[in-house]
């Protein structure tokens, strides 16, 4: 089985021991010829002893690394702090949407019940993506983006997508409501990490390869702001630029880029309204706390009884209607109240935690020359910290109120169902950094043979 492991950052073999026998061989020649005599001296024996001890040695030492890959399957640390996240989120779902869900459905656990489906779902779809190789997603990587494209266009169709206060986001698919904004914001991943391995020198050399990626991230951008959905349209383009830094962009192109997007999202909140007063509600919400700071002053009251210890599980008074989205977009300031300091710092530690070991998986992949895997964990993980540190911070007031959930946490079909396809990535991705022969490869190598025999019929039929 240690033939079948590949250990990270180098990818050892038996070579190691071949030289070292050559090296002792060598050595004991040396040492024959210089005493006169080609027959065996009882130091060449000694030196063939200790040669076998060192073999034996080292042979140990493989065994030993090789228990120790073999002992997960899958990354530890990354199910640790996804299901902690998830865990908690599922439990505050529950706390946070209790009124409202009474009020109205008639059944105080209406929302965690579509949570728990929809945690369900995510975790069959992420089975079946821990059974996928990367190969075929850097393959899929164009044809996953023009599917998204398809869906942001049909989202906007009148009587396909769904409008709720005022945006169409949502796409009915019966069980639940497809918000496309979450399908799109993986796409641009998976599509950019293949794009970034295809055109490595075009982007850091041409203006050309810099520009493709930005055309496709216009269009999206579009789009999106069509729903209207500026906080997906600032995750994606954030996500795309840091992706584009890491992968060798010039940093004339990345500055320029960075000043155009500012000036861009200026101009976004300037002349629209309804993000204008959001701005400065932000800058003074006590100004006018009962009309547009609102949100932010129900959200900075939860914050103030939660104090560090928290008022306990279940007993918040803001999730009594003085909230609104108490289960979405304010689980963060829900979670404060009834957790306290410690539970919101908690949540801040694992969020940091998992994007972390992220970007030290992203290194580790990079460094075996797995440049496709390196490229999409770096994306999902500025993905999920970007995300997660806007939503806390409009809970907290640092930021202006933004339509953004809590990954692996708030309340959302869509939104969960999507995080779940990229831890599995991740988990994925690292698998294969260390298995030779990962998850699957059986089943996906029995339909390359299939593909490769129909090849082989269809080149002697030409050939005859």
């Amino acid at each position: 089985m240690s033939a079948d492991i590949y250990i990270n950052n180098g990818r050892r073999d038996r070579s190691e021991d071949e030289s070292l026998s050559k090296l002792f061989e060598r050595s004991a020649r040396q040492r024959a010829a210089k005493s006169g005599t080609g027959k065996k001296s009882p130091k060449t024996k000694n030196a063939k002893g200790k040669k076998k001890s060192v073999a034996r040695k080292i042979g140990s030492v493989k065994q030993t690394v090789t228990k120790d890959e073999q002992q997960w399957l899958l990354d530890p640390w990354i199910l640790l702090f996804s299901i902690s996240l998830i865990l908690l989120g599922i439990t505050m779902v529950g706390s946070a949407s209790v009124s409202i869900a009474d009020r109205n459905n008639g059944e105080p656990f209406y929302y965690l019940y579509r949570q728990l489906m929809a945690t369900g779902l995510g975790v069959v779809l992420g089975a079946i993506v821990l059974f996928t190789p990367m190969k075929f997603w850097q393959k899929a990587g164009p044809l996953i983006l023009f599917t998204g494209l398809l869906l942001l266009v049909a989202v906007l169709v009148p009587g396909v997508g769904r409008v709720i206060n005022g945006s169409a986001r949502w796409i009915p698919l019966g069980l639940f409501n497809l918000q496309v904004s979450e399908v799109i914001k993986l796409a641009m991943v998976i599509y950019l990490a293949g794009y970034l391995v295809r055109h490595n020198d075009n982007v850091k050399k041409k203006l050309k390869g810099f520009l493709m990626p930005m055309m496709v991230l216009a269009a999206i951008a579009v789009l999106l702001l069509m729903e209207p959905d500026l906080g997906a349209t600032v995750v994606i383009s954030a996500t795309a630029l840091g992706m584009l830094f890491l992968g060798g962009v010039r940093l004339w192109q990345f500055l320029l880029l960075m000043i155009m997007m500012a000036l861009v999202v200026y101009l976004l909140i300037i002349f629209e309204p309804y993000r204008l007063e959001r701005l400065q509600s932000f800058m003074n919400p006590w100004e006018d706390p009962f009309n547009s700071g609102f949100q932010l002053t129900q959200s900075l009251i939860a914050f103030g009884r939660g104090e560090m210890t928290g008022v306990g599980l279940g007993n918040s008074i803001q999730k009594l209607f003085y909230l609104p989205e108490a289960h979405t977009d304010f689980l963060f300031a829900v979670l404060a109240e009834e957790l306290g300091g410690i539970g919101a710092i908690s949540v801040i530690v694992i969020f940091a935690a998992l994007v972390s070991r992220v970007f030290i998986l992203a290194k580790r992949a990079d460094a075996a020359n797995m440049f496709f895997s390196a490229y999409l964990m770096f994306g999902i993980a500025i993905w999920i910290g970007l995300q997660a540190f806007v939503n806390i911070a409009v809970n907290m007031g640092v930021l202006p109120t933004k339509g953004l959930t809590l990954p692996l946490m708030s309340y959302g079909g869509s939104s969960m169902m999507v995080m779940c396809i990229a831890i599995a990535l991740i988990l994925r991705a690292e698998h294969e950094i260390r298995f030779k022969y990962p998850l699957g490869s059986s089943i996906w190598s029995f339909f390359d043979k299939e593909n490769t025999v129909k090849n082989g019929h269809k080149a002697k039929g030409v050939m005859a």
